[in-house]
């Protein structure tokens, strides 16, 4: 049979090319062992056997680098080139398939058998409907490519046999080698056309996508194209008569670049551009133009889609901020614990972190710190004394001088998208007549609503979410409510003073040193002299005029080193006031005894706390009560409930009833140039009453805090561990305070607490036994006990209950 002949015959390797039977082509040939091919051929009877090589690259194929089915071709004509190249020309004859390779060299010589095309193909309904589904796509295809001449499609309606047909339509597509090698390696007739519509229909819709895509592309163009003939057009005009800008016109086109160049959305690309429009058709010395360019400029220069990389790597971020600053342990804990959430959620959905303290304790360095750590930009942005809104939204265009706000100045000025902004006295704005700037940071800090944010001046929206916001503020009760809502407060409280000397040593001291010259082995510190510095030339709750008391001393040193005076100088608490002259603060001390009517008293101030003595004198009179000291208002009624108490127990602690009719008492608590307020002072008011009226000393050697109620009870109260390190300050070292106040100990410094007796009360019973040398106790439960005077305490509250019970019988 036809289909079992077996030939031996030269085999030439294609490089991408596929030859099917029927198909008439030329190629060139160079590489030696395919030029001896064809010599061995053309001797022969001009046949040889062409084959794809499975990858076009290798200039020496092997035998498994070949594929198996190929074409048994006829040479039809040799040109030989120059350069040793042959150009030839094949006819494609019959399908085969190498059986066997029979030779490597001079040249492949193989064994092949031949699979020719089935003659006098019976067609049935299907066949047909296949053959003209083929035809019909196939013409198709030819439209929609450009690559088939119009004389294939006429050939192909005068071939009768579908088994050519399916040849020559293969041979006209121009699809990758794999396709094409997979329809010669069919030898069905009818499997090969199935093929061949499958992979028609496939580029027909690939071209249709080309197509669109191109026709998309050349609408863009050709509308460019006809903006630009128009531009032109307007140029010769204006030129003509005389008004043509070749300068605006170069200034409107740079404008254009750039604007694309930022991958603006569409919408707010299409708006900016009108603007680009607008300033080509002004006249260049028109004010008009000078508000749009400047406009213009703001555009170009926001960082609509530039951000830094962050950097939420929790051990740096640790790291930086323990270098950067000694102490802060919550602020630095909540910090660490954003980052963890933020890192896991890759979001900076959450409350905004506000930063509250008193001045100098290192709220805006800290911030500084965090962005560092997290690889973010930092700007800050002073609020203290914004009272416009405009500051905050921007000016619209339509003023005079209009100007965006300080949001979008500060986006402008970090060159990023994503930078950490510093809302820095967030507590010292307030409104007038021209808005409420706290209104308008309500969506600038609101997570769900900065996404967009419309600054009246830009008049487009700018997203804001990436952005992180962190406030400072010296008293949060001066925030608005709306707006302290959207932000998490963290309490930053003064440092003690074992935490200022630390600051010193690892910052302070080594900057100043290095501000002003010197060298480390020119100046010494003391820690003794630190100490002094902090205690007696400073009093505040940071450490900025630490800073400057250090930076005076290093001038002095400095003066000295220069002038030849001093290799090296040694500060201690000796030669101190050298350096910074007489002490400008005295801490009170305890009393050197134990005295009657005088009781020392714990406060808080915005620079940490202090001892405050309450003095209290009784004089013949009619019960006139005189408070001196400037006391506020709180603190005058927490004297007057003091006495209110004192008068209800007057018989159980053995004072005379009528005490307030026949004495009039005088309060007063020292430094009265100092204004005084608050409930605190409640239990150190009643004792000095207690101790004046009883005659009983107050004990030198302890210190309180506590509100009363006029039942006696004691309340708690705020700023312990400030109030206690005064006392700890002060040589005292016993402290009475609030019962409900002991959860806050543990904020105390552990080496403070080991030093101190602290005692927590709940009632003035308790504040007695404790407060005073001895219990006032009323004469006649005495007599016959004088030797049992000083052990002999009465529970008052007990006495009061056994007085109630015996008033309701």
């Amino acid at each position: 049979m036809a289909q079992d002949k077996i030939l031996t015959i030269p085999l030439l390797p294609l490089r991408g090319i596929v030859v099917f039977p029927h198909m008439i082509l030329h190629f060139d040939v160079g590489r030696t062992k395919s030029i001896k091919a064809l010599e061995e051929a053309m001797v022969k009877d001009q046949k040889i056997f062409l084959s794809a090589q499975k990858d076009p690259a290798l200039d020496d194929p092997g035998p498994e680098d070949i594929y198996p089915v190929g074409t048994i071709s006829k040479v039809k004509q040799l040109l030989r080139l120059p350069g040793d190249t042959i150009r030839v020309l094949v006819e494609g004859l019959e399908r085969a398939k190498i059986v066997e390779y029979t030779s490597n060299e001079p040249y492949y010589e193989v064994k092949v058998r031949e699979h020719p095309n089935p003659k006098h193909l019976v067609k049935d309904s299907e066949t047909e409907a296949l053959i003209r589904q083929v035809v019909s796509y196939f013409e198709k295809y030819a439209k929609l490519s450009n690559r088939v001449s119009p004389d294939i499609t006429f050939t192909l309606t005068t071939i009768d046999d579908y088994a050519r047909l399916s040849d020559v339509i293969a041979a006209n597509l121009v699809i990758k080698l794999e396709d094409r090698q997979s329809i010669l390696n069919e030898f069905s007739p009818k499997k090969r056309m199935e093929k061949l519509l499958k992979i028609l229909v496939n580029e027909i819709e690939i071209l249709e996508v080309e197509k669109n895509i191109n026709k998309k592309v050349r609408q863009q163009i050709d509308k460019s194209q006809r903006e630009y003939y128009l531009r032109e057009q307007l140029k010769a005009i204006q030129n003509e008569l005389g008004e043509g800008n070749q300068q605006q016109d170069e200034e409107a086109e740079e404008y254009r670049e750039k604007i694309k160049q930022l991958g603006l959305p569409q919408d707010i690309e299409s708006k900016v551009l009108k603007e680009v429009d607008r300033l080509s058709k002004m006249h260049p010395s028109s004010a008009e133009s000078a508000v749009v360019r400047t406009y213009l400029d703001w555009i170009v220069e926001l960082p609509w889609n530039t951000k830094t990389e962050e950097n939420l790597n929790l051990s740096d971020a640790e790291r930086i901020l323990d270098e950067d600053h000694y102490g802060l342990t919550k602020v630095k804990e909540r910090i660490i614990e954003y980052l963890a959430i933020r890192k896991l959620r890759n979001s900076l959905q959450g409350p905004i972190i506000c930063l509250a303290g008193p001045p100098g304790v290192g709220k805006t360095s800290i911030v500084r710190s965090i962005a560092k750590a997290l690889n973010r930009k930092y700007v800050r942005v002073s609020l203290g004394g914004v009272r416009d809104e405009a500051e905050i939204r921007g000016h619209r265009r339509t003023y005079v001088g209009a100007m965006p706000g300080r949001i979008i100045k500060a986006i402008r000025q970090a060159g990023s998208k994503n930078p950490l902004i510093l809302l820095d006295e967030i507590d010292k704005m307030s409104g007038d007549f021209r808005g409420d700037p706290a209104a308008a940071l309500l969506e600038v800090l609101d997570a769900e609503q900065n996404k967009e944010f419309l600054d009246h001046y830009i008049d487009l929206p700018f997203d804001l979410s990436d952005v992180m916001f962190i406030t400072t503020a010296n008293y949060k009760d001066a925030i608005p409510r709306p707006l302290l809502d959207r932000m998490e407060v963290i309490d930053i409280s003064g440092y003690v003073e074992e935490e200022k000397v630390e600051i010193a040593k690892r910052h302070l001291i080594p900057k100043q040193i290095e501000k002003h010259g010197l060298k480390p082995s020119e100046i010494k510190f003391d820690e003794s002299a630190i100490r002094d510095i902090i205690n007696y030339y400073t009093r505040e709750a940071g450490v900025r005029n630490l800073e400057r008391q250090i930076a005076t001393v290093c001038r002095k040193v400095a003066r000295l080193i220069v002038s030849g005076q001093k290799k090296s100088v040694r500060v201690t608490s000796k030669n101190l006031d050298k350096f910074l002259g007489r002490r400008l603060y005295l801490f009170d001390k305890a009393n050197d005894k134990d005295e009657v009517g005088i009781a020392r008293g714990l406060a808080w101030t915005p620079v940490g706390g202090d001892t405050l003595s309450i003095e209290v004198n009784l004089m013949p009179g009619d019960g006139a009560l005189e408070l001196t000291g400037q006391l506020g208002d709180v603190m005058k009624e927490s004297a007057r409930i003091a006495r209110s108490y004192v008068r209800s127990i007057a018989e159980m602690i053995g004072i005379e009833k009528d005490f307030h009719k026949k004495y009039d008492m005088h309060i007063h608590v020292p430094e009265g140039a100092v204004p005084k307020d608050g409930p605190s002072a409640g239990i150190t008011l009643a004792t000095a009453m207690i101790s004046a009226l009883t005659n009983i000393p107050v004990k030198r050697n302890v210190a309180m805090t506590g509100e009363i109620t006029l039942r006696g009870k004691v309340l708690a109260i705020g700023g312990l561990k400030e109030k206690v390190l005064a006392a700890h300050r002060a040589g005292i070292d016993t402290v009475l305070f609030p019962k409900d106040n002991e959860k806050d100990v543990e904020e105390i410094p552990e080496n403070v607490v080991r030093k101190l007796n602290l005692i927590p009360v709940s009632s003035m019973d308790e504040v007695m036994k404790n407060a005073l040398v001895r219990f006032p106790v009323p004469e006649n439960r005495n007599k016959g006990e004088e030797e049992n005077k000083t052990e002999t305490h009465i529970d008052i509250q007990k006495a009061k209950d056994e007085a109630a019970v015996t008033v309701e019988h």
